[in-house]
């Protein structure tokens, strides 16, 4: 198997993430390649936003969108190219010492390069509500846009560490579902596709919110973007 093929089967998830072109702001995000995970060699790539960091202000400032975007989603792309070299190496070897190692790592580094991926599109710079398909599923699973969004909320803030709140699509049983993903890869469920990623990691909101979580987390809630949750959801569903 070489490097294309190693990645493409790794990162198939990614493949839900494709925006169609059909609005301004998902079209900006298509011509910025912020959804294209790797280039046409299979290397992961690092996209520039979609927006200028401070287009989310005053509920995330500038500083910390440029160095969340930056270092920390750029830090995971980095890491995992390198952790695709390192597992190519062991399985050129007779040594698989540390097989495990650098696949817990892989795991690590590319479902936070995804995450992230999704983080940047999920957000806008006005507040908006769900509507059309995505309104009617979310009062079908959840009762009401309120107790959705209450209940993201919540998972989101109670996070033991650092990780994400999550609102996925899971095609297996044809449901929304909201998950507390520790780091960016623990207590996830197969299948389910992301639609809307809550970033709760320091680096997040340290700068602006210091130690309150719980007040970032309902900051963001003025700012999801979603249309941008809607169309991903219109993906999704072609999985089921």
């Amino acid at each position: 198997m070489d490097r294309k093929e190693f990645i493409t089967t790794s990162a198939i998830l990614a493949g839900a993430t494709i925006l169609p072109s059909n609005s301004v702001f998902a079209e900006n995000i298509n011509n910025n390649g912020i959804d294209k995970l790797t280039d046409e060699n299979g290397n992961f790539i690092h996209q520039p936003l979609p927006y200028n960091t401070d287009y989310l202000e005053p509920f995330m400032d500038a500083e910390t969108l440029h160095l969340h975007h930056t270092f920390h989603h750029g830090g995971a792309v980095k890491g995992a190219n390198k952790d695709i070299e390192m597992i190519k190496k062991v399985m050129n070897s007779e040594d698989l010492t540390l097989a495990d190692h650098w696949t817990k790592k892989l795991s690590f580094h590319l479902s936070s390069h995804i995450l992230h991926s999704i983080f940047w599109t999920n957000l806008a710079n006005k507040k908006s509500q769900p509507t059309g398909d995505l309104l009617k599923r979310i009062e079908k699973d959840f009762g009401s846009t309120n107790k959705m969004q209450g209940m993201i909320a919540k998972i989101s803030k109670s996070i033991e560490g650092s990780g994400w709140g999550i609102l996925a699509y899971q095609p297996y049983s044809d449901n929304l579902v909201v998950l507390q993903c520790e780091n960016h890869h623990k207590l996830t469920l197969w299948g389910a596709v992301p639609l809307l990623v809550i970033d709760v990691w320091e680096h997040a909101y340290y700068l602006k919110y210091k130690n309150k979580r719980g007040d970032f987390v309902d900051a963001l809630m003025n700012i999801i973007n979603w249309d941008n949750v809607a169309q991903r959801y219109d993906i999704a569903l072609k999985l089921k």
